[in-house]
């Protein structure tokens, strides 16, 4: 038997401390912990039930569908749109914000999430996962409108990342701290296993896609070469490079032994400065390593401060040990 902390024994003795909770947050998590379970079942399940493979449809970013992407997107709509805490959700697999559909009860939250981040490595077993953040709606108990979402990163009332590896673990902060809980499939509930993430400030780890290195910025030229020059140039010491194209994993390596991860701004494509979707993944992100004593820049600005334009707004993304992010935003600044 298990007798460590549950996730919803956590979060309930969290919310004692936040003055007019009402139980609706508590409850909110509780249905996105159902479809993340669910999604797990799925991750773990793909080839068997035959949901790996690409649809031939494309989705607001021009990306072919997996099948998974799609049946993930359903489990977090099925999941949240039925028990009252919501006014409207946005998903990364969606043109448009989605609507709660009458007559089910409207909220004072906003939901939005990328139902499975790294899904071009799911046919590889390559782990995968799901980013939510949560927000307040400035319009409570009315559908909520595209604006509604346009809240820059600090206004989150709650960010997390469900990683489908070796096991299920799910990382999440309230905005005090960051804490890992670990899917006991025993008895079907998440468990506090890693209590209090904290990011080391020092790291000889950096995570970038090296094949664009023709394309970015002399900042991120810079600090890479210097990287790669090791123990004999002007850093003074070796480092290693890792990349998985996998966002949840490229973080969750971060928070559990430290490194900085790149997808900096480059002039590949000029419509598209960064590659990765402000509200999706870069917000909840940043929030997570802020809270576990990193940095996340844009290598010009906080990513937190940016105020939204478009609900699939991308931007470039610096984050993780805060000094060796400090020692990139220092090239940027000249």
């Amino acid at each position: 038997m298990h007798t460590g902390t549950t996730l919803t024994q956590f979060i309930i003795e969290e919310q004692r401390h936040i003055a007019g909770a009402s139980g609706d947050f508590t409850a909110l998590l509780n249905d996105i912990v159902t479809a993340i379970k669910t999604i797990s079942n799925a991750v773990n399940k793909g080839a068997l039930i035959g949901v790996m493979g690409a649809l031939d449809t494309e989705n607001v970013q021009g990306e072919t569908q997996k099948k998974l992407d799609v049946i993930t997107n359903e489990i977090m709509i099925r999941n949240n749109e039925w028990a009252g805490h919501l006014c409207g959700m946005a998903s990364e697999e969606m043109d448009e914000v989605y609507s709660i559909p009458s007559p089910n009860p409207l909220g004072k939250y906003l939901l939005v999430f990328d139902p499975l981040d790294g899904s071009s490595n799911v046919d590889l077993n390559i782990s995968v996962g799901t980013i939510f953040s949560i927000l307040r709606s400035p319009t409570p108990s009315r559908a909520a409108s595209k604006e509604d979402f346009m809240q820059p990163g600090t206004r989150q009332v709650c960010a997390g990342y469900a990683l489908y590896g070796s096991s299920t673990m799910l990382v999440l902060t309230t905005g005090h701290g960051v804490n890992g809980f670990t899917l006991d499939r025993d008895i079907g509930e998440f468990v506090l296993t890693h209590p209090n993430m904290k990011i080391p400030a020092d790291t000889r780890e950096f995570a970038i896609n090296a094949s664009n290195q023709r394309f970015w910025e002399p900042p991120v030229q810079r600090y890479v070469s210097e990287c790669l020059a090791g123990s004999t140039g002007p850093r003074g010491r070796d480092f290693n490079m890792r990349w998985v194209a996998s966002m949840v994993a490229e973080v969750h390596r971060i928070l559990t032994r430290g490194g900085i991860f790149m997808y900096p701004r480059d002039n590949k494509d000029p419509s598209k400065p960064g590659r990765l979707r402000l509200m999706y993944e870069a917000n909840p992100m940043s929030f997570i390593v802020e809270q576990a004593g990193g940095l996340s820049s844009t290598g010009y600005e906080r990513i937190l401060d940016i105020l939204p334009q478009d609900l699939h707004q991308r931007v470039p993304v610096i984050l993780g040990s805060k000094n060796e992010v400090e020692v990139v935003l220092g090239y940027h600044k000249g």
